[in-house]
């Protein structure tokens, strides 16, 4: 005990986590159209191998709500036997990452293109998983499973089957809500648990129609990827796929450790070392066929506001996981999918940021519109691409808040128009200073003062030089530049 002081702390924290865990692994695989053991198995492996690593001490790794959508559109495209070289090329892009050093630059990332990320996420999960509460097949897009929604509720309402599968799916929620609320220790019990366990046993006790989870067993769900699947990365769309599995898994990872040291006293995050602990394990998870993880913030905040003192904690939630999967494997064929469903519904709401849009909107209007047009961008393109549009609407709004200029024109009715130039002038305000300057008096001269611009790029230098020689013609007088 003298070794491991925080031992039973530790302890009890690693059950807590273990309990909230495993209806997100087994719901996130099932909706990432894969096995619900590969869940597990990801899950296993951000106990036992990224959990074992240095970079974060309290936080826990595992399948994330936040790339169900995305690991759902690769499964679709590509197979699954190619998710497995997919994720094991995306953990070595992370090792390769942590390695330069990268890790830092991922909290230079804007949070309003990260929240619009999560909150798009949480809009096609939401929408796919509405299907699935009812036992429909979802489409394929993010717009096409939103604009069938209506028909899908048509067709779940004229059937008794699917009205059972929505009402367990719906009860779940409810559930999930309500049990937050609960007094004494019941309250303590994970909410996600408490809510699969009801479901699985009103289904069972009742018989009600509807369909559970598919168990093929933890060792024949792992499928090391083989040498005739690895020619799937000389197609650039597996490429784009595997760099978007490593850029959107390490910002949730390094973001979440980021909110995570805000939950705690204890040791601070080392940024490269945590980006290098969630390649390992990416890594494991692609020899191993599984799901790609990333640090979740659900688990980690269990984790801590369960009393976890150490990495321990994390450990032995995989090692629990680990024998959950291997004792006991005919558990998983009771659990009723629409609870899954349920779930991740709930998941997905919470991580569309409603409070936070509504206060970007009053303060910072830029940034609720970069977070808006980037959800609205991966609910109408996919993922990648609205992550990337996202980010430059970004940098565009950035450049144009930084490029602020003022300019200050005095005429005194006599002698030179002044004008005075301040900030930084920049080429997007070069339509505003030309507009200015070529309004101003064609026979008179001009004292243009550039002495207290903070930045002056080439473009406005070129345009301001050629702007002075055309006013200064024949019959005006010469412009008068004052530069420091």
């Amino acid at each position: 005990m003298h070794r491991f002081p925080h031992l039973r702390q530790d302890a009890t924290a690693s059950l807590v986590v273990f309990l909230v865990a495993v209806p997100l692994c087994l719901g996130v695989a099932v909706a990432s159209g894969a096995p619900a053991e590969l869940g597990l198995i990801t899950g296993i492996v951000g106990g036992l191998v990224t959990g074992l690593l240095p970079g974060s001490s309290l936080q826990v790794s595992g399948p994330a709500a936040g790339l169900t959508v995305l690991v759902y559109q690769a499964v679709d495209s590509y197979g699954l036997p190619a998710l497995g070289v997919i994720v094991l090329a995306a953990g070595l892009l992370q090792l390769a990452m942590g390695a330069l050093r990268l890790g830092r630059w991922f909290r230079a990332m804007s949070l309003s293109v990260i929240e619009g990320m999560l909150a798009g996420i949480g809009l096609v999960l939401i929408a796919g998983q509405l299907y699935a509460a009812a036992g429909l097949e979802a489409p394929a897009g993010g717009v096409d499973k939103l604009l069938g929604l209506p028909g899908a509720a048509a067709d779940a309402l004229a059937g008794r089957e699917t009205l059972a599968s929505l009402a367990v799916a719906a009860g779940t929620v409810l559930v999930m809500v309500l049990w937050r609320r609960l007094p004494g220790p019941a309250g303590a019990v994970p909410g996600a648990l408490a809510a699969v366990l009801l479901a699985t046993a009103v289904t069972a006790a009742f018989a009600v129609p509807v369909a559970t989870v598919e168990v093929r067993g933890l060792f024949d769900s792992v499928q090391p990827p083989g040498t005739d699947t690895l020619g799937v990365l000389t197609d650039v769309g597996v490429l784009g796929t595997i760099v978007a599995f490593a850029l959107i898994a390490s910002a949730e990872s390094l973001f979440s450790a980021a909110a995570v040291d805000r939950l705690h006293t204890g040791p601070r995050t080392r940024y490269n070392r945590e980006l290098m602990a969630q390649g390992a394990g990416n890594t494991v998870c692609g020899l191993l066929g599984a799901l790609p993880m990333t640090a979740v913030i659900v688990r980690s905040s269990a984790n801590v506001q369960a009393g976890a003192r150490t990495k321990a904690s994390r450990v032995l939630h995989g090692v629990w996981l680990l024998l959950f999967a291997a004792l006991l494997p005919s558990v998983l064929a009771l659990i009723p999918l629409p609870a899954l469903a349920g779930i991740l519904i709930h998941a997905g709401w919470k991580l569309i940021p409603f409070r936070g849009l509504v206060t970007l909107w009053r303060g910072q209007r830029g940034e609720a519109l970069v977070l808006v047009v980037t959800a609205v961008s991966i609910v109408a393109v996919n993922m990648f691409e609205g992550v990337l549009i996202g980010l430059a609407l970004s940098v565009v709004k950035t450049a144009w808040e930084s490029s602020k200029v003022k300019l200050e024109v005095t005429d005194k009715g006599a002698g030179p128009v002044q004008v005075h130039l301040s900030g930084n002038a920049t080429f997007l305000r070069l339509p505003k200073i030309l507009d200015t300057l070529e309004s101003l008096p064609q026979d008179r001269p001009v004292e243009l003062d550039l002495t207290a611009l903070h930045h002056l790029d080439h473009a406005c230098s070129t345009a301001l030089s050629h702007w002075a020689e055309r006013h200064s013609g024949t019959d005006t007088p010469p412009v008068r530049l004052t530069t420091r």
